[in-house]
């Protein structure tokens, strides 16, 4: 429902009539000719079934669509560690994890203990980074770095201490992954934050940063509007809910 998803104000109410306004989850894959970098890992079918989300397709099954084997990625961005976002991750047994290191110490500090942050977090999820953390896989990361040539992660937070959008360098400009520092267009166009928040205030500060980040406002893509899906062309013929980023979206 749209009540869930904006922080209430004047100017987006309690509508007593309110509408349905789903989430769509996204997994991401940036490459060229030298390599793949996947956004995000999505979560497994058992963690759908706890929260009442529905499973399309596991994010390693969407990967081999596009002709990618998830067990030969070499590194992975996560976002930050939500359920939805750092699943699966024994899918990507070759990879190495980027990941802010303020979001670490929030997915296992004392935050964690209060449901109001804790709640979007799947323990098991978490404990698996920490051991991929004593594998020497993961990468962390204290604001702005680049992971590759015209690849870089960039802090935010706001929706939780550590999240981070991705910046990528395109044909059409850089474009900005925002991940959930913006879960729908309408939250950063009009300055209307999502309710899951450690920060308000980063999080509307990270709407502005992300504007500095990208070419323009069409080159920031949320993390969970379903328009998206309606903005940006399929990649291939046959590769359904495969889309390509690197054109500018449908008017």
């Amino acid at each position: 429902m749209r009540r869930d998803n904006f922080i209430i104000t004047p100017s987006h109410p309690i509508d007593l009539h309110d509408s349905e306004m789903p989430l769509d989850y996204f997994v991401w894959a940036v490459r060229n000719e030298n390599r793949t970098i996947v956004v995000d890992t999505g979560f497994e079918r058992t963690e759908g079934d706890k929260r009442g989300r529905t499973i399309t397709r596991l994010p390693c099954e969407g990967l081999e669509i596009m002709g990618i084997d998830a067990a030969k990625v070499e590194d992975v961005i996560i976002t930050h560690l939500h359920y939805d976002h750092a699943g699966t991750l024994d899918d990507f047994p070759a990879a190495r994890f980027h990941l802010q290191e303020s979001e670490m110490n929030y997915a296992t500090g004392k935050h964690m203990c209060h449901e109001p942050f804790g709640h979007a977090y799947a323990p098991d999820h978490i404990c698996t980074m920490v051991r991929r953390v004593f594998d020497g896989r993961v990468m962390f990361h204290d604001g702005a770095a680049e992971i590759a040539p015209g690849i870089s992660v960039h802090w935010i937070g706001g929706h939780t201490a550590g999240v981070q959008c991705v910046r990528i360098l395109t044909k059409r400009g850089w474009v900005v992954l925002a991940s959930d520092a913006s879960h729908f267009y309408e939250n950063m166009e009009g300055t209307a934050p999502f309710p899951i928040v450690y920060s308000a205030s980063d999080m509307v500060q990270g709407y502005a940063t992300m504007r500095d980040l990208a070419e323009s406002g069409k080159h920031i893509i949320p993390g969970h509007d379903p328009l998206v899906m309606e903005r940006y062309p399929i990649a291939k013929d046959g590769q359904k809910d495969v889309i390509r980023l690197d054109v500018m979206p449908k008017e």
